[in-house]
């Protein structure tokens, strides 16, 4: 067998180079000696950097967050709209339960949800998103933060909630429905109700969960007791109260366990 050529090899970091690929200089030098073009600031590397900035920047707003619910709805419901009543009444019966209350922070159902909960003395989060159009934080979000990519926002919707409330609305809020039912099915995050609040709105997609996509063997029967349906918010809320309270022995060690330690390092 014939050996391969002997070629240079040069290492930037834990990356490897041989050929074409070797670049003059080094990763230093073209840092402080650069005065060209800024084009290197929309490559992948670089993107990568401003994802990890997502995550420490979510982290870091949302570590110290109460209990919370994640709700979302539709940015196209206006003022006027019984459904925006709705969801002022709903941001103010989990405020009253303790929850802080987490949305996309925009207009619509996720306004009405921010001012139910703040006008109710509770926590108001909002998460926007970075769209093609303008869309700024509502002015009911009282504690925000606008994310570039919607998978580090996502991560946040689900990290610092205990259950999703999910009222009607259009390819954004069906997108988020099917990822935390996803995740609660493949067991990623546990004790964690989906609550599908307007009867009248979701029961299609139910029933074509029940009679068209369970008997094609897509999905298993008991999948669909991993969603709630109502019309009654002390419903809703009791559902996420009882979940709440049925966490598992271990579950209650490990918080007080934590507690334990956050006050140790506090007496340091």
């Amino acid at each position: 067998m014939t050996e391969p050529p002997q070629r240079s090899i040069h290492h930037r970091g834990p990356v490897q180079l041989r050929r074409e690929q070797i670049q003059a200089g080094t990763t230093d030098q073209r840092l402080l000696d650069s005065r060209g073009p800024s084009d290197w600031v929309h490559t992948d590397p670089w993107r990568v950097l401003r994802i990890q900035s997502e995550f420490v920047e979510g982290f870091g707003l949302l570590a110290e967050l109460p209990k919370a619910v994640s709700v979302f709805g539709s940015a196209r419901v206006a003022r006027d709209d019984p459904e925006y009543a709705t969801g002022v009444a709903l941001g103010a019966a989990l405020a009253a339960a303790g929850f802080a209350v987490i949305t996309g922070g925009g207009p619509g159902v996720m306004e009405a949800v921010n001012r139910g909960t703040s006008e109710a003395g509770g926590v108001s989060v909002g998460l926007g998103i970075e769209l093609p159009f303008e869309q700024s934080l509502n002015d009911w979000v009282d504690l925000g933060v606008n994310f570039r990519y919607f998978f580090a926002r996502k991560t946040m919707f689900v990290k610092y909630a205990q259950a999703f409330v999910i009222m009607p609305g259009g390819f954004g809020t069906l997108d988020e429905t099917f990822e935390a039912l996803t995740l609660v099915q493949t067991q990623k995050v546990t004790r964690f109700p989906v609550i599908l609040f307007g009867t009248a709105y979701w029961g299609g997609l139910i029933d074509w969960l029940r009679t068209t996509v369970t008997p094609s063997g897509k999905i298993g029967a008991s999948d669909l007791d991993l969603i709630h349906l109502t019309d009654d918010i002390d419903d809703a809320v009791g559902r996420i109260l009882d979940a709440e309270s049925s966490r598992s022995p271990q579950a209650v060690a490990e918080a007080a366990a934590g507690e334990e330690i956050a006050e140790t390092n506090d007496g340091q």
